[in-house]
């Protein structure tokens, strides 16, 4: 068996999101025992929540699928027994499929304004769809009877209240927080 070693807070889930190993500074940083971490799912051990009290940890939350198909992507700043918490995911293959590895990282300077979900207007909304989608600008503007110039900029408004640099950044942050 596998023991997830190391100076910074990691915690390692089975594929079913089951908490397999917690380490020493996981238990410093959250404050949750070792003991109270193993064997549970990860969702109801962290129990994360963005700025606004929104659960952010679920059964079926989108890093754990992404993880099971072996992709990762992070869970973003959370938080976690009251400490506002950046959760990453590393995926190492293995024979077995992969192991999923979770380090996570203090916020201490994150206010809470910075965790609460982006404010999307509706039309960004209906953008940030059709490119989850897969559609092009071109198609989009088509799509909902728009200029392919005025879809740039709802695309660009849409990087910036992401903090997103790339489209597909930008819809991979808004399956994180759960606007798609």
């Amino acid at each position: 068996m596998l023991e997830a070693v190391s100076d910074s807070a990691l915690f390692r889930v089975d594929v079913d999101g089951r908490v397999e190993d917690w380490n020493a500074a996981a238990e410093r940083l959250t404050g949750i025992p070792r003991a109270a971490a193993r064997g549970r799912p990860c969702w109801a051990v962290l129990r994360g929540v963005d700025g606004s009290g929104r659960q952010i940890c679920r059964p079926g939350c989108t890093p754990s699928r992404l993880a099971r198909a072996g992709r990762a992507l992070d869970c973003g700043v959370l938080s976690v027994s009251g400490a506002h918490v950046a959760v990453s995911t590393i995926l190492v293959g293995n024979g077995s499929g992969p192991v999923v590895l979770h380090p996570m990282a203090p916020q201490n300077g994150t206010a809470t304004a910075d965790l609460s979900p982006p404010r999307l207007t509706r039309r960004q909304h209906e953008v940030l769809l059709l490119l989850a989608d897969g559609v092009r600008v071109k198609e989009v503007a088509r799509r909902l009877g728009l200029a392919e110039a005025t879809v740039r900029n709802h695309v660009r408004a849409l990087l910036l209240e992401l903090g997103a640099h790339s489209q597909l950044e930008a819809v991979a942050k808004a399956r994180a927080l759960a606007l798609l």
